[in-house]
């Protein structure tokens, strides 16, 4: 795959501070195989459209950003009495707190790291995190995990560069 816009677009890696501060912020410790992944690329500049199922990969500035967004609903009572349809070990919450986005799509959805898993969960998996449907599904056990799938499916010519999308997409979604 040849993408030299989605390679410009990644950010250098995540300095300590900015790792301690998005911690702070966040008012939680982040998985440490999430974390060398920020010391690597801080996450994309979102000029070249999205890294991961059209997504944009989240710089520290970001997760904190769009953590805020919902935070903020959450504090206001948007949610109240809402709850999610989840999987098995994720909470019926429509948003919880200890859940990190690490990618937006642009309109509200995340996959997100869950540090405050339902019972049958595993702290750190990986979830989504849809803004308008409930369904909040674990789709990998941990970070390393979701991104070794999201690398094999690359490999495996299953996610392709779209034109029509400006990013990188599961190839059943791009048109011949």
């Amino acid at each position: 795959m040849h993408w030299p816009e989605g390679l410009a677009d990644l950010n250098p890696g995540a300095t300590d501070e900015q790792l301690r501060a998005l911690e702070t912020f966040l008012g939680a410790r982040l998985p440490s195989e999430f974390v060398e992944c920020l010391k690597i690329h801080n996450g994309q500049k979102g000029m070249a459209g999205g890294l991961f199922d059209n997504s944009e990969f989240l710089s520290t500035e970001t997760i904190a950003d769009q953590w805020n967004v919902w935070r903020d609903l959450l504090d206001s009572g948007d949610f109240e009495g809402i709850t999610s349809e989840p999987s098995q070990g994720v909470r019926e919450d429509w948003w919880n707190r200890n859940w990190i986005p690490f990618t937006h799509n642009g309109g509200g959805d995340h996959y997100c790291l869950d540090l405050q898993p339902a019972t049958g969960g595993m702290s750190g998996q990986v979830i989504t995190m849809w803004h308008d449907m409930g369904e909040r599904r674990i789709v990998a056990a941990n970070f390393h995990a979701w991104l070794a799938g999201y690398l094999a499916s690359i490999r495996a010519g299953k996610i392709e560069y779209s034109e029509d999308f400006g990013g990188l997409v599961n190839k059943d979604f791009v048109e011949p």
